[in-house]
């Protein structure tokens, strides 16, 4: 064999058999700049949430105080505010009238009669002394003066009746309030029982907040309560009442919470929700941006020798940009967690803390 070839194969043996070169390690991942924050304890208000309807405080149904008379005039609508006395409608007076001058002339008939009787009693006792009336004559005549007088105190008393009635052809306002529905049309004859108004007494309004039966043992008159409008205006009232009873079918119980008369704009109908401070008490509060929500559970990272640890954590009450932290995991005062930017991390990730900006 020829000697070149072996030296040439030598030499390849001998290249195949060095030691590989040293290989480029991959590069580590960055460190996330993050800032930190530290759980704070607060003194933070116990509340209960709750919905419902708003209502009118009172209600009160106008109708007719006579019927069979028809309706000549409107002079409210809904929407309107009145006072106490002010005329609302008024019925047709002309028959009421006839029966006031009716009763008028009755009067006065039987005032000329018992005028009448009276004098023949008065001739009867002067003739019964002299001796031409017997007693029982006189007794007559005293008889025919008391029904004489009996049948104009009767007519007297129909006079004040027609004229009541006749004060009842003006529909009159019982209380100051806000009209929130009319069916009085003029040409209409009214009858017994007839609605023509309805009047929410003094612009009150009411929320009818339903809780739970085990809610509502925590509720009482004059606690606070705030409600949120459709319109999100926030409102403040009071509790009023709280219904002594729990309806059997839907398990819950109303309370009655006062509105201000401010409350302009709410309406009766109106669907809110609210709560009720029942109190204070401690509460571990993170701002929420700390907090990570991910497939229904909530979680904080925990700094802990420059990388960050995921802490399952449940929530609670919040107040602004606060949330309470009730179960933490051993978090504390002292615990740093990530401040924001809490949806880039994953566990275990380094990070670099920076100082938060001012």
């Amino acid at each position: 064999m020829n000697p070149w070839w072996l030296l040439t194969g030598l030499a390849l043996l001998a290249g195949c058999g060095e030691a590989p070169k040293d290989t480029v390690a991959p590069a580590a991942k960055p460190a996330l700049t993050v800032t930190t924050t530290t759980p704070q304890l607060l003194d933070w208000p116990q509340v209960l949430k709750a919905s419902g309807n708003i209502a009118a405080w009172q209600e009160a149904v106008i109708g007719p105080e006579i019927s069979n008379y028809r309706i000549t005039e409107v002079r409210a609508s809904v929407g309107d505010i009145v006072k106490k006395g002010q005329v609302l409608a008024r019925i047709a007076p002309e028959t009421v009238e006839s029966e006031v001058a009716e009763m008028r002339a009755s009067v006065a008939e039987a005032a000329a009669t018992l005028a009448e009787a009276r004098a023949n009693h008065e001739r009867a006792q002067q003739l019964t002394a002299k001796g031409f009336y017997s007693a029982q004559q006189s007794t007559q005549t005293q008889t025919a003066a008391d029904t004489a007088l009996a049948r104009l105190n009767a007519a007297k008393a129909r006079l004040q009746s027609a004229e009541l009635k006749r004060s009842k052809a003006t529909v009159l306002a019982p209380d100051d309030g806000i009209i929130s529905a009319r069916s009085a049309t003029v040409g209409t004859l009214t009858q017994p029982g007839q609605e023509l108004f309805r009047l929410i007494r003094g612009g009150r309004l009411e929320w009818r907040a339903e809780v739970t039966a085990a809610e509502v043992a925590r509720l009482k008159p004059g606690q606070s309560a705030t409600l949120v409008s459709p319109n999100g205006d926030t409102i403040e009232g009071v509790v009023r009442a709280v219904a002594p009873t729990v309806d059997p079918q839907t398990l819950n119980a109303l309370v009655y919470v006062d509105l201000p008369a401010a409350a302009g704009k709410l309406s009766a109908g109106m669907f809110a929700r609210g709560e009720f401070r029942l109190g204070q008490s401690l509460a571990l509060t993170l701002p929420q941006a700390a907090v990570l929500l991910r497939e229904g559970f909530a979680y904080v990272f925990r700094i802990e020798g420059g990388k960050v640890v995921q802490t399952k954590t449940a929530t609670g009450r919040r107040s602004g940009e606060q949330i309470e932290i009730i179960d933490g995991s051993g978090l504390d005062e002292k615990s740093q967690v990530v401040a924001s930017g809490v949806g880039f991390l994953t566990d275990g990730d380094t990070v670099r803390i920076v100082p938060a900006q001012p």
